[in-house]
């Protein structure tokens, strides 16, 4: 839905963002037409449209002729180059930096060389790496507004903190915002993954009311209601870590048995592949990188039918019951699966969730659930990140978490 504007002079920063999110959800638009989505006068429009030509944030593309005889009407969209934003993704099994165009596309990708194990080391390697994407893309660095960060929460968005994440043991309250704004000299924006994901999701048009189901090393679920990102009231939805999916599940940290986030994590897939005779003994579950090569490994073995498999089946139908919940309390749409293990995990997780879901969905009559996956792949984490610095100039009302 486009925003509407007001014709009052002195909210101009206002109504040149909702012209802006107008041509950016359109693609293509003539001042006429930005006219009547807008709600805002002719001249208005004109004065706008001169002052983002000006900016070098919209670009004329052609004219269109109309049915009628009148004079054609120039179209305007945006210039990919006006502007660009940073994203990135912090997770234990990876770290991921991108660089986003005004359009929202990715122009540049890095991984960061450094394990999440040591904050300080890790910060000054996801400094390196935003200076290695914006260089290796060409872009002036003038022209790059800010950084956003995806973190594992939960998060302190007053202060730009990470605070406790339960897979990153030694991150304990971790300044992240402002390190790394003092290390690049950049605004710097610090969200949740899950929520930064939901917010990709959106930003790529793919409105509506839906759940992002993230699968990472631990899991979390990102939600948009009524094309809305909901934060909650510390910027700090989604942790469904601990609904319990099987009481006589693995022992959690938090005392209690089969909590989904534990029930999902590599660690104890692998750990239940080794006893099923799926993986060899001997791999050392301490050890994070042998522990996601076993991972990959179950997942490869699981193509075919076997105890990798089943391992996996059983994984889906526990994470279905949490989506049931989710979509029945929240009367959703659909579940947006995404996150580093989703991949992996798809060609089991995605028909065996849709399955267990058919006839659970308590509003099925009213309107149907959908399953999918994500189409911005393994970056979705980094991509939403950066949109969240796009989301400033787009939004007049814009939902940013802790920004420095």
């Amino acid at each position: 839905m486009v925003r509407r504007g007001t014709n009052l002079d002195r909210v101009g920063g206002f109504n040149d963002a909702v012209v802006l999110d107008a041509i950016r959800r359109s693609e293509q638009l003539s001042r006429v037409e930005l006219a009547e989505a807008t709600g805002l006068s002719g001249q208005a429009i004109s004065n706008i449209v001169r002052r983002l030509l000006d900016a070098g944030l919209v670009r004329e593309a052609g004219r269109l002729r109309g049915a009628g005889l009148g004079k054609p009407r120039t179209l305007l969209e945006l210039e990919p180059t006006g502007q660009y934003a940073v994203g990135v993704h912090l997770d234990p099994s990876v770290v991921t930096v991108v660089l986003l165009d005004l359009t929202g596309e990715v122009v540049a990708r890095r991984p960061v060389d450094q394990h999440a194990d040591d904050p300080g080391l890790l910060i000054d390697g996801i400094a390196k790496t935003i200076e290695e994407v914006i260089a290796a893309s060409g872009a002036p660095r003038d022209r790059v507004t800010g950084v956003g960060i995806a973190a594992p929460g939960p998060i302190d968005v007053e202060r730009g903190v990470v605070v406790d994440p339960p897979n990153l043991s030694t991150w304990h309250l971790v300044p992240l915002r402002d390190e790394l704004s003092a290390r690049t000299g950049l605004p710097i924006v610090l969200d949740k993954d899950v929520t930064a994901a939901a917010s990709a999701e959106k930003w790529a048009g793919q409105g509506g009311s839906f759940v992002f189901f993230y699968l990472g090393t631990g899991v979390g679920a990102g939600l948009v209601i009524g094309d809305e990102v909901v934060r909650g009231s510390s910027s700090n939805v989604g942790e469904i870590g601990h609904v319990i999916v099987d009481p006589d599940g693995p022992l959690c940290y938090c005392g209690r048995r089969g909590c989904v986030g534990e029930a999902s994590q590599p660690k104890y897939l692998v750990e239940q592949a080794v006893r099923a005779g799926v993986l060899a003994e001997g791999i050392d579950l301490d050890d994070r990188l042998a522990v996601e090569a076993a991972f990959a490994s179950v997942c490869a073995q699981a193509g075919g039918p076997g105890a990798a498999r089943d391992i996996l089946t059983t994984l889906a139908d526990r994470i279905a019951k949490v989506v049931e919940d989710i979509a029945n309390l929240l009367d959703l749409e659909r579940v947006v699966f995404g996150g580093p293990h989703w991949e992996q995990l798809a060609s089991v997780l995605h028909d065996r969730v849709r399955t267990a879901l058919e006839g659970r969905f308590l509003l099925a009559a009213v309107h149907p659930f959908e399953v999918t996956g994500t189409s911005l792949g393994a970056d979705v984490g980094a991509i939403g990140a950066a949109s969240l610095i796009l989301d400033r100039m787009f939004s007049p009302n814009p939902s940013l978490a802790g920004e420095r």
